[in-house]
């Protein structure tokens, strides 16, 4: 199963955005694991995801993040803010797949 893993200060203000991804992906009928971590637990959960967002509160770790993840052929990318403010889970899906075809 594709796992997207949701990175921000400490893994609860992405949990609502998890969930509105999540009824999204019910409905595409598509299978995916999607949750939630600090950004604290990356290294962890890096060896169990296929695409890891990071809220825009942790965008100054991106670099890092990336270079970690380079090598393990992981994609890393930050939320739009907008779409993370209006909890678009829609918008933060549609981001998370077209880094999964790339």
């Amino acid at each position: 199963m594709t796992r997207i893993v949701l990175c921000c200060a400490a893994g609860m203000s992405t949990s609502m955005l998890v969930n509105k991804m999540k009824a999204e992906a019910q409905q595409r009928a598509l299978a995916l694991e999607i949750y939630a971590v600090a950004v604290a637990e990356f290294e962890r959960e890096l060896p169990h995801a296929d695409v890891i967002l990071l809220g825009p509160q942790v965008k100054y770790e991106a670099g890092r993040l990336t270079a970690l993840a380079a090598p393990q052929g992981k994609a890393v990318a930050v939320i739009d803010m907008a779409d993370y403010g209006m909890m678009r889970g829609a918008a933060v899906l549609d981001k998370a797949l077209a880094l999964l075809e790339h």
